[in-house]
């Protein structure tokens, strides 16, 4: 499956198929990770459940702790 994360288009395999999936792909804590998922940001309660197409359009912004 290929989707545009972040800007960049990238080939996913098929395990990849929800927005949970993705996240573990990229190794990020879905709670410390805001998705907007083809211009809509998604609640965190639907990363589970929110299926993934090919040619979708994510935005992953990530925050980092530090002082």
């Amino acid at each position: 499956m290929t989707l545009h994360v972040n800007g960049e288009m990238s080939a996913y395999p098929e395990e990849v198929a929800t927005i949970s999936d993705l996240l573990q792909y990229h190794e990020l804590n879905g709670q410390m990770v805001i998705v907007e998922y083809n211009q809509t940001i998604v609640d965190r309660t639907a990363y589970a459940t929110t299926r993934l197409c090919s040619g979708d359009q994510l935005e992953l912004v990530h925050f980092v702790g530090g002082g």
